[in-house]
């Protein structure tokens, strides 16, 4: 059996991380066992499925990498489809026209919780004469009245449930649309899906979709329902926890095999390992491991591991994506070796967001200095440090890290200190405050002039000083 496997999401709201991890196990699957990964858009909801979801669904996955061998379909281009099963339904017997008013179900509804019922269709109308021709009617589902569906889960196991419990399903509106349980599983039947792997926010559908499945004569696929993923306080995630467009993370600074391995161990582990690569993942990934019970989200690890990723990535790539980040914050890093800034920063970062503001002051003179680093390394008395500091680098034959580093070290040991007597008050007069990456690196960037300006103009501060 080639494994199928499907990425289906309702494009009525953003794409957040429950779905991306979601895509993510499907993908893996599909990769782990040289099988098929689709991308379908479930958008029968017309009033609130939206073009610009759609699209970050798209550009979500782009981005995260997770290509689909097939698709992207969308259900609101295979209407003809499914009306041509329910035209079959209707012929079979497995399907019969509802005439029931709203007044009537509300009434059927309100007679059922007076007797403590669970409120649902009765059936009514499965034998009922059609009235006169015309009459405005819906298409249900003939549910089997006896026995029990048994749902085969690869997380949770066999779970039954009673075909008593279940009502006659709607697949055809009054106003002529498909239903969304029916049309899943009429996509599932004709994409030859062998494995459903989704949230178990579902698991409910499925013995409604697996009944559909069986009356079309089609296999039944193999189940694998996500545990939820929670807020970091176990409450139901929301966007003030996390739950938030995929691709906020991008503008965040997040490397998107860092949030794909973040997400991969929420719900599924290798022993003890933490840190996979995607073709790691590709090459581990099981159903038979994924955890039963819900995941809490926990950003401080996510930042962790996006940092880690940071360090194995190639210096040219994390260029690139700094660049992109200083131009959100309006720099044009022209001029400027950024290969460079990121050797420096990438251990000093979480993310490429924190890298770029972390890395302002190669781009821009401080225009003010930190009070409390000024108060300290700024006064009348670093004044000869300052100016022997200027007077030395200005000398040097060489401008590079290296040669920078033995001058301030030569420096040090003549004026009898340590080198942070020496480096501090440099640090505050060429970024503005007491942190920065290693000084002479932070000097060699900057270039010999921008040195001599800034470190020029912080003697005349602590000349000023007091």
């Amino acid at each position: 059996m080639t494994v199928r496997t499907r990425f289906a999401p309702s494009p009525t709201g953003m794409l957040h991380i429950g779905g991306v991890r979601t895509a993510l196990f499907s993908w893996l699957y599909a990769r782990h066992c040289g099988g098929t990964f689709i991308l379908r858009i479930e958008d029968t909801d017309r009033e609130r499925s939206t073009p610009q979801a759609v699209q970050v669904i798209l550009e979500g996955m782009d981005w995260l990498g997770l290509k689909a061998d097939e698709g992207p379909f969308y259900q609101t281009q295979r209407y003809d489809r499914y009306r041509e099963v329910i035209g079959q339904f209707l012929e079979t017997g497995n399907a019969y026209r509802c005439y029931c008013t709203k007044a009537e179900l509300d009434a059927m509804r309100a007679e059922q919780i007076a007797r403590k019922e669970k409120p649902r269709y009765d059936g009514r109308c499965r034998n009922r004469p059609a009235p006169a021709a015309g009459a405005e009617h819906v298409i249900r589902f003939k549910n089997p009245v006896e026995g029990a569906v048994i749902v085969r889960d690869l997380v949770h196991g066999p779970i039954a449930f009673q075909n008593t419990e279940l009502d006659d399903l709607i697949i055809l509106r009054s106003d002529g649309n498909p239903t969304y349980n029916f049309c899943v599983a009429v996509d599932d039947w004709d994409m030859r899906i062998t494995h459903v792997i989704r949230g178990d926010d579902h698991l409910n559908n499925t013995p409604r979709q697996q009944n559909m499945l069986e009356a079309m004569g089609a296999t039944i696929p193999v189940y694998a329902h996500l545990p939820m993923i929670l807020a970091p306080d176990g409450t139901k995630l929301s966007k003030r926890h996390g739950a938030v467009s995929v691709l906020e993370y991008r503008e965040e600074g997040y490397l998107p095999e860092a949030l794909l391995n973040y997400l991969a161990r929420l719900g599924w582990s290798h022993g003890d390992q933490e840190i996979f690569t995607l073709e790691e993942m590709v090459g581990l990934f099981d159903l038979k491991d994924v955890n039963k019970s819900a995941s809490a989200l926990n950003p401080e690890k996510l930042a962790w591991i996006n940092q880690q990723h940071m360090l194995r990535a190639p210096r040219a790539r994390l260029a690139a994506e700094l660049a992109e980040q200083l131009r959100a914050l309006g720099v044009e890093a022209e001029g400027v070796d950024l290969g460079a800034i990121v050797e420096t920063q990438k251990e000093r970062s979480r993310t490429l967001k924190e890298m770029a503001h972390n890395s302002l002051f190669f781009f821009t003179d401080p225009t003010a200095y930190d009070e409390k680093a000024a108060a300290k390394h700024l006064r009348r008395d670093s004044l000869p440090v300052l100016q022997r500091v200027l007077d030395e680098l200005m000398a040097l034959p060489a401008w590079d890290a290296a040669s920078i580093h033995t001058a301030l070290n030569a420096l040090a040991a003549s004026l009898g200190v340590g080198l942070g007597k020496v480096a501090q008050p440099v640090r505050v007069a060429l970024s503005g405050g007491a942190v920065s990456p290693p000084i002479d690196a932070t000097l060699a960037i900057l270039g010999r002039e921008t040195a001599r300006r800034r470190l020029t103009r912080a003697l005349g501060h602590a000349g000023a000083a007091g």
